[in-house]
């Protein structure tokens, strides 16, 4: 997202969480900005009976947390590490002097928020409207179309579970549902792996 250069100089600091530790919780303040360098993060809400709805898996490179660093107010998410990441940090302050004194970070910034906004509008419609099978195949297809790579192949990294997180579905209506995307050659599944043409 932001350089990592551009970040360290204006006093960003490398942190590491351990796999299942909290970066930050719903309803905290926001005083940095994130971005993930090594790892993977979630971006969560959890409810009262510890059910997980997985707003987005953060990928290297990738910032999370942002609209609290723009209208100042608490978090709506928790951000948990699923795996042992390391995660730039830049004071919330320095963040927002870098973003004016650097017009194009924030054109990506609005491009990227877009982006989130996009996928949720078409996430929650799904979510209201279509079966499983098509909120399965929704959240797939988006994710495929936002691969750049050359393979021929999109390979789904996520778990059966994390799907369901992501499409309020049990995790057995998407073992039934990726079974039958794949009878139908809407998918594969290779030694337990989902795979998609591009």
């Amino acid at each position: 997202m932001i350089d990592t250069n551009i970040l360290l100089a204006w006093g960003a600091t490398y942190k590491t969480f351990n796999a299942k530790e909290h970066i930050f919780a719903e309803g905290d303040k926001c005083y940095y900005y994130y971005q993930l360098c090594e790892g993977k993060i979630a971006w969560i809400n959890i409810n009262d009976d510890g059910k997980e709805f997985i707003h987005k898996l953060v990928s290297n490179n990738e910032s999370f947390g942002e609209l609290p660093l723009f209208d100042n107010d608490i978090y709506s998410a928790d951000a948990v590490a699923i795996e042992k990441s390391v995660v730039l940090r830049l004071p919330r302050l320095l963040f927002i002097q870098l973003i004016k004194e650097s017009p194009e970070i924030m054109f990506k910034f609005n491009k990227i928020l877009t982006e989130h906004l996009r996928f949720k509008f078409l996430l929650l419609k799904t979510i209201a409207f279509e079966n499983p099978e098509n909120r399965v195949f929704t959240l797939l297809n988006f994710l495929r179309s936002k691969i750049n790579n050359s393979e021929s192949t999109f390979n789904v990294d996520l778990t059966r579970q994390q799907i369901a997180n992501m499409t309020g579905l049990r995790v057995e209506t998407v073992i039934r549902v990726i079974r039958k995307l794949h009878d139908k050659g809407e998918l594969t599944i290779e030694h337990g792996k989902i795979k998609m043409n591009k």
